[in-house]
This record gives C-alpha cells, sequence and structure tokens, in this order.
C-alpha cells in the first residue's frame, strides 16, 4: 500500500516486522523476503566486493544496506519517496551507500554491474517500458535481479478488494520472459518463494493484528485495515495458487549491445553524485 510519508508507517509498524520475522531475518525490509533469501539473490546476482549496484525503488533500503555490509558492493540506492529516502540515509550510517531521490524511470547516468528491483516490480504497469531502461543501465553482462508477483491480471472484482490496487499489476511468467528478451536481457535463474511468502504473509498479519491498538494510534485505523486487508488478500492468493512470488535473475547479452542506447538526459534532469 501507499506510505508516501514513510516515517509514521516505519515507527509504527517495526516492532510488529520485528516480531514476525525469524531470528535475524529482519534486516529493515518492507517485504515478505527474508534476510536469507535477499542475501541469495544477491549472491546469485554476483554481488560482491566492488561491484557497483543499482537499487531500485529501495525504500528506506534495509536490502541495500544489509547487502553493502555483507557483500561490499558500491551501492546507490533510488526511491521517490524523500522520507523513505531521509530514513535510508541515517540508518546507513558509516556504511558506503548513496542515496537519491528521484522516479523511475528515468534512471541515474552511469552503468552497473547490478540492477536490484525487490518486491516493487508489482507497482510498474508498462513493464516493457522498466526493462527498456534496464538494458543501458547495466555494463555488458551486468545482471538484473529482481522479485515478481507472477500471475493473470486482476480481475475487476479482484482490484476493488484489494486497497490501492492501481499499483498492483500481476504479470505471467512468460510476457515478463518476453519482455527482458525485447529489452535485450535473458533470465539465467529463478526461484519459487511462494511458499515461504505465504507463511511471511501470515506472520505479518498476525503480528500487525496483536499490535493493531498502538499502530492504529500512529497511522490511523483506516491505514490499518487497509493493511490487514492486503495482507489478508495475498495470503488468500498465495494458497489458492492465485500468485506466485519468485526471484529472477536476468542477464545483458552482449549482442545486443549495439541496439539500445541510453537517451541523452533531458533538461533539467539531474545527475546523480
Amino acid at each position: 500500500m501507499r506510505q508516501d510519508d514513510r516515517a509514521p508507517f516505519d515507527r509504527a509498524l517495526h516492532r510488529a516486522r520485528v516480531s514476525a520475522y525469524g531470528p535475524c531475518e529482519f534486516v529493515g525490509q518492507e517485504s515478505f523476503m527474508t534476510a536469507g533469501e535477499i542475501r541469495a539473490l544477491g549472491v546469485r546476482a554476483g554481488i560482491g566486493p566492488g561491484v557497483t549496484v543499482l537499487d531500485l525503488c529501495c525504500g528506506v533500503a534495509g536490502p541495500g544496506r544489509y547487502l553493502t555490509r555483507e557483500l561490499l558492493c558500491a551501492y546507490l540506492g533510488v526511491d521517490a519517496s524523500a522520507s523513505a529516502v531521509a530514513i535510508a540515509r541515517e540508518r546507513a550510517g558509516d556504511l558506503p551507500c548513496r542515496f537519491a531521490v528521484g522516479q523511475i524511470p528515468p534512471f541515474p547516468s552511469g552503468s552497473f554491474d547490478v540492477v536490484l528491483l525487490l518486491e516493487t516490480m508489482l507497482a510498474f504497469e508498462d513493464k516493457d517500458a522498466l526493462v527498456r531502461e534496464i538494458f543501458p543501465a547495466l555494463r555488458p553482462g551486468g545482471r538484473f535481479a529482481f522479485t515478481l508477483e507472477e500471475g493473470d491480471p486482476l480481475t475487476a472484482a479482484e482490484r476493488a478488494a484489494m486497497p490501492d490496487a492501481d499499483t498492483v499489476w500481476l504479470t505471467p511468467l512468460d510476457e515478463m520472459a518476453a519482455s527482458l528478451g525485447r529489452a535485450g536481457l535473458v533470465v539465467t535463474w529463478q526461484e519459487d518463494h511462494s511458499r515461504a511468502h505465504r507463511a511471511v504473509a501470515q506472520a505479518l498479519a498476525d503480528a500487525f493484528a496483536a499490535d493493531a491498538e498502538d499502530i492504529a494510534a500512529q497511522i490511523g485505523r483506516r491505514a490499518l485495515d487497509a493493511l490487514l486487508a492486503a495482507h489478508r488478500l495475498w495470503i488468500e492468493w498465495l494458497d489458492e495458487g492465485r500468485v506466485r512470488k519468485l526471484a529472477l535473475v536476468s542477464e545483458r547479452r552482449a549482442a545486443a549491445a549495439h541496439r539500445h542506447r541510453r537517451k541523452p538526459r533531458r533538461e533539467g534532469q539531474r545527475a546523480i553524485a
């Protein structure tokens, strides 16, 4: 759900989030991923010392800060929410992380070894437009590592039931693979996290319900009810197989490099230092 002013939500949900995950599995993520899954995806994507990483829609950058600390990468996180980026900067402390506020797309100038998009592919209705921007952001042989909410588009009834449904755009895996292929990217690895994420969704819903009085006092009953309704739907859809949660790594194919050029920066578009 939308949390444009992230600080109140971050404070209100922190205690419940910590309690919902297993020992050492909460690293500040705002999703169903565990720390182990975040690290495993990073390793699969080749993140390591000196590897340059662009983290799209990073939010408060719990996963990004964790990967920087664990795998010693050179990290840039970008998010449209100024309040989320402010939290990320404060919590990064002495870690060699950089952050910027900006809409995605467009992307920052430069090229990267790895582009990450964790638990946010769902929010992009036009996935073709997104992945077209990813190819020129990657060096030859670079990897795009992401998670995907896989399934047919929502029906009208499902869209009516889901809070903030205009940010929920499911995609069949074959369509996602075709979009990547058109952009010059090929899937090299994938893993199904549906069962694990169903368990995390249930644990989070239970934790939010148990802490409902305190959460509602900070963000309001309406926001809490929407949060719980969304989690109940994800639990139902994951139970039924209506949705699958996948982690994937794709690679930039060098043979396609001549077909892609980064668009010149538009007037007034700021470079990121």
